[in-house]
């Protein structure tokens, strides 16, 4: 999980891994941490974090993510701006679309209502 994550993110580790995992960091410090740690749990349904990777070309950034190991959970339905994936444990995530946003916002003539 510690190279899909890092690869797909393109992180790198904060510090040397430990046995029970590692913490990635945005190597140009402008992104989040993202803590890994080893757990016997398996993915829940009711999922406790939810990451969303946006993307200006969400078909390329799909497909190197499905070559770094992820699969699809759901493609994008009518009115949907993103595609779900999950990663080699099964922990879900999306890739949402980002072309046509402007100052961090869809701009209204893409306006998509996510529901």
């Amino acid at each position: 999980m510690i190279r899909f994550w890092q690869a797909a993110l393109r992180y790198v580790p904060r510090d040397p891994p430990d046995p029970d995992g590692v913490v990635l960091m945005d190597p140009e410090g402008r992104g989040p941490n993202v803590s890994l740690n080893l757990t016997e749990e398996p993915p829940l349904g009711d999922y406790r974090l939810h990451l969303d990777l946006y993307s200006s070309d969400p078909d390329e950034e799909v497909d190197r993510l499905l070559g770094l190991g992820a699969t699809v959970n759901r493609r994008p339905g009518p009115g949907k701006d993103f595609v779900t994936l999950a990663d080699p444990d099964g922990n879900l995530f999306d890739v949402i679309d980002k072309r046509g946003w402007v100052h961090g916002q869809r701009s209204e003539p893409d306006a998509r209502k996510r529901t």
